[in-house]
C-alpha cells in the first residue's frame, strides 16, 4: 500500500503542476487577447500587424470556454462593437 500512496500522491503533485500551468498559460491567452483587441492595425508597422494576425488566428483556435477562461483569468471582458463604422 506504501507505493500506491506514493503514487497518488505524485500523481495529485503532477495534476496540482499542471493545474498552475494551465491558469499561467490562460493568463498569457487572456492578456494577448486584451491587447490584440485594442490594438489600432492601421498604426502598425506590417511587422507588428503580421505578429498580430498570428497571435489573433491562434486566439481564434480557442475553444469559447477557453478563450472565456483566459478572460476570466485577467479580469477582462472583450466588448464586440455596434454593428455601424
Amino acid at each position: 500500500m506504501p507505493q500506491r500512496d506514493e503514487e497518488i500522491a505524485l500523481l495529485r503533485r503532477e495534476l496540482e503542476m499542471l493545474m498552475n500551468e494551465r491558469q499561467a498559460i490562460l493568463r498569457v491567452a487572456g492578456a494577448a487577447t486584451v491587447l490584440i483587441a485594442s490594438l489600432d492595425s492601421k498604426r502598425l508597422p506590417v511587422g507588428a500587424v503580421e505578429a498580430a494576425d498570428m497571435v489573433a488566428t491562434s486566439i481564434n483556435g480557442l475553444s469559447e470556454e477557453t478563450l472565456q477562461d483566459a478572460l476570466a483569468a485577467v479580469n477582462a471582458e472583450i466588448e464586440e462593437d455596434s454593428a455601424s463604422a
